[in-house]
């Protein structure tokens, strides 16, 4: 069986108030960038994630990790950490995942929407606090951004 993302991603005009709203810690790195391999520490929760070729739509694979394992895998990545805190917030029926990056580019903020088909992230309209699709443009996949 596949597993698939289904997400697009966004350039940030202006942040809502985030005072209230729920959040992850992340420190990720990369083993292998074409196709991703990557380790993430996402609080206290270790993965290895697998991802294909793709913009919009791509294959996943997820496996947890124990923090041995994680930190083992750590030490063989290729390029610079990604650190960032991912807000969670309530859209209609999604959860807009707003990343504030401390590393490698402070200061930049990214939104990712996930969805259940093709056709309910092609018919998303994206909040006005939301600013440039940035889904097809590969400098703005993590993986790129830790060649930086």
């Amino acid at each position: 069986m596949k597993n698939y993302e289904i997400e697009r991603k966004y350039l940030i005009r202006s942040t809502p108030d985030l005072t209230a709203c729920p959040y992850h810690e992340i420190e990720q790195a990369y083993l292998c960038t074409d196709p991703v391999v990557r380790v993430r520490r996402q609080d206290e929760k270790y993965y290895l994630t697998y991802k294909a070729r793709g913009n919009m739509i791509r294959e996943e694979y997820n496996l947890p990790l124990t923090e041995e394992s994680y930190l083992h895998l750590r030490a063989k990545a290729d390029g610079k950490w990604i650190a960032k805190r991912r807000y969670l917030l309530p859209f209609g029926t999604y959860t807009i995942e707003l990343d504030a990056f401390s590393e490698p580019v402070p200061g930049l903020w990214l939104a990712e929407v996930e969805f259940p088909s093709e056709k309910a992230a092609r018919a998303f309209t994206p909040p006005d606090w939301f600013g440039e699709e940035v889904t097809n443009s590969p400098q703005y996949h993590n993986s790129n951004l830790s060649k930086l």
